[in-house]
Parts: C-alpha cells; sequence; structure tokens
C-alpha cells in the first residue's frame, strides 16, 4: 500500500532513501559503512632523498653528541652498519661479484668459532667475509675478527677494526669473545697465507700451534671451517722483495703486476670472482677436557685445514676463470 509521501516501500521516518552504493559509480565502495582506504602513493626521489638526508644528520649528531653505545672490546655496531658495511658492500656484492653458500651452517645464536684461509696480499678476505655474513645470514650477525698485532699497532687502521669489532688474536680475548656468546672469526695462516706467491695460490699454509683450537675446546664451541676463492687474484704477488720488507718492519714487500707500476692505482684490486662456503660446524663440547691435550688440539686443527683444503679444490672446479661472471 502506498505511503501518503507516494513511496512504496518503508523508509525509517526522518531519514531519506538512498540508492544502493553499488549502483552510484560517482563515489568509492563502502564495505561495513567505511570507505576503503585511499591507495599508498610511492615516495617520490625527493622524498626519499629528504628522508636519507635527515637519517644522516640524525646520525652525524648523534656521532658529535657521543650517543652511541661500544662494548669492552671498542666495537662500535651503529657505525658498522652504516658506513663501514655499506662501502664493502659494493666491494662483495658489485666487485667481486661473490657468491656465498652454507649460511645454515652458521649459529644463529651463540658462540661459533669461524676458520678461514687467508689470501691476497691485502686482508679484503677476512673483510668480506663479515660485510657477507652479516648481510646474508638470517639473523644478520656480526663477526668479531682476530687480527695480527700489526694491525692494532697502525694508527688509523687499530682505530677502525676495533669500530668493526675485532680485537688482537689471543686466546684471551677470544675465550671471553666466545663465552659472551659471539661469533668470532680467525685466519690461522697469518701472514704466512696473504704472503705466499701467487704461484702457491690455494694451498694452505701451517696452522700455526692450534691455538684457535684450544679457545675453542676451553668453551665447548663449535667449530665452522669456511673457504674462500677469489681473494689470490685480488693482488696476485709475483714477489716479495725481503730487504725493503726488513727496512720497513713489514712482513713482506709485494710486487704485484700493478703495484708499485702503477702507484696509488696499483692499489685498486682486480675485479676477480668470489665463492664464500660454510662447511659443517665441528662440535668441541665433549673434548672441553681435552684442551691443554696436544695431540687432540693437533688432531682437531689437522681435520679443520684438511676441510678448507678440499672445499677450496671443490670451488675451484666450479670457478675455471678466475674473471668470469
Amino acid at each position: 500500500m502506498s505511503r501518503p509521501d507516494g513511496t512504496d516501500r518503508d523508509v525509517p521516518v526522518g531519514r531519506p532513501f538512498e540508492p544502493p552504493d553499488a549502483g552510484d559509480l560517482t563515489r568509492p565502495a563502502r564495505r561495513n559503512g567505511h570507505h576503503p582506504d585511499p591507495p599508498a602513493v610511492p615516495d617520490r626521489p625527493v622524498d626519499q632523498w629528504d628522508r636519507r638526508v635527515a637519517q644522516g644528520l640524525a646520525f652525524l649528531r648523534r656521532r658529535l653528541a657521543g650517543d652511541y653505545e661500544i662494548d669492552e672490546f671498542g666495537f662500535d655496531p651503529e657505525l658498522t652498519g652504516a658506513v663501514l658495511h655499506p662501502l664493502l658492500r659494493v666491494l662483495y656484492r658489485d666487485w667481486f661479484r661473490t657468491e656465498v653458500a652454507g649460511l645454515e651452517h652458521v649459529p644463529a645464536d651463540g658462540a661459533g668459532l669461524v676458520v678461514g684461509n687467508h689470501s691476497g696480499t691485502v686482508a679484503l678476505d677476512a673483510l668480506i667475509l663479515s660485510a657477507a655474513l652479516h648481510d646474508q645470514h638470517p639473523a644478520r650477525r656480526y663477526l668479531r675478527l682476530l687480527g695480527a698485532d700489526l694491525v692494532f699497532r697502525m694508527p688509523v687502521v687499530s682505530e677502525l677494526a676495533r669500530k668493526s669489532g675485532g680485537t688482537v688474536a689471543c686466546n684471551p680475548d677470544a675465550e671471553r669473545l666466545l663465552r659472551n656468546g659471539e661469533l668470532v672469526g680467525v685466519f690461522p695462516e697469518g701472514f704466512k697465507g696473504i704472503g705466499k706467491l701467487y704461484a702457491d695460490r690455494y694451498k694452505l699454509q701451517r696452522f700455526g700451534r692450534g691455538g684457535f683450537v684450544s679457545a675453542a675446546l676451553r668453551t665447548g664451541t663449535p667449530i665452522v671451517p669456511v673457504a674462500i676463492v677469489g681473494a689470490e687474484e685480488t693482488y696476485p704477488m709475483l714477489a716479495d722483495v725481503k730487504p725493503l720488507a726488513r727496512l720497513l718492519k713489514l712482513p713482506y714487500f709485494p710486487i704485484t703486476p700493478t703495484f708499485p707500476w702503477l702507484g696509488p692505482l696499483g692499489l685498486v684490486p682486480l675485479p676477480s670472482k668470489w665463492l664464500i662456503e660454510f662447511c659443517p660446524p665441528i662440535p668441541t663440547a665433549h673434548l672441553t677436557d681435552s684442551a691443554d691435550d696436544p695431540l687432540v688440539v693437533f688432531n682437531l686443527a689437522d681435520q679443520v685445514r684438511e676441510t678448507i683444503q678440499q672445499t677450496l679444490h671443490q670451488l675451484l672446479e666450479r670457478r675455471p676463470d678466475p674473471f668470469g661472471p
């Protein structure tokens, strides 16, 4: 029956009739009585640049005000993540085209001792390993590198090494880091590894007295061997001028295809292809009572060395061209 106002349907009193939203193409559709949120507008390049400038200024303000934290070894995570690793990222990702495998063997938390082969005349392998591990590991872990005394006697290099988490390669410092649950990186070949001639590339040198094994045994820390292919070709050492090295109090004075002939340009590393592979961890928790047993230490160090050497051979077969894609 028609109402007095002429309408044929019941309409709440005092409320004008509205047609269904679905038929009104001039307004956005409603859901549960609410208009949908407007579509997100992507940041313009100008907005992104403004945000980066603001973040950079905030970073500088904190640094100048001393509003940042370092640990007992001098490690500065903010500086490492904001300045040092981005610089290394350009090297390992774009220049060396680094491929990383076996990250599932690196502990997601707790202590771990990463042991690698050392090479390349300049110790770029330690820095590249540290940055690549942090960037690609699911837990974004920092690698606390153990370095030679010479590194910490050089004014600028020493400060950067401390800020990036490094410390002197000695058992007390290594054990403290491991007991704190840190991921520690060590290169037992030392200067014998990075200072060998190109003719001896990828032939592991002696692992010293196995001090890294003792540190792992005393703390029950698993040892993770890692093989690095590519560093040998960055600065191929053709000769070592020993008299000049003794004069300058250096472990070696390298002659490479580009240094010293090209001057400062000779310090630019060659763009070799890098492969890094982490091997399955070697447990030590069951051997903590044998930390002072020379035979146990030697056998374990030899096992780590042999694992790295075999993995190097496998990686070299996968990378027949040192400067390939």
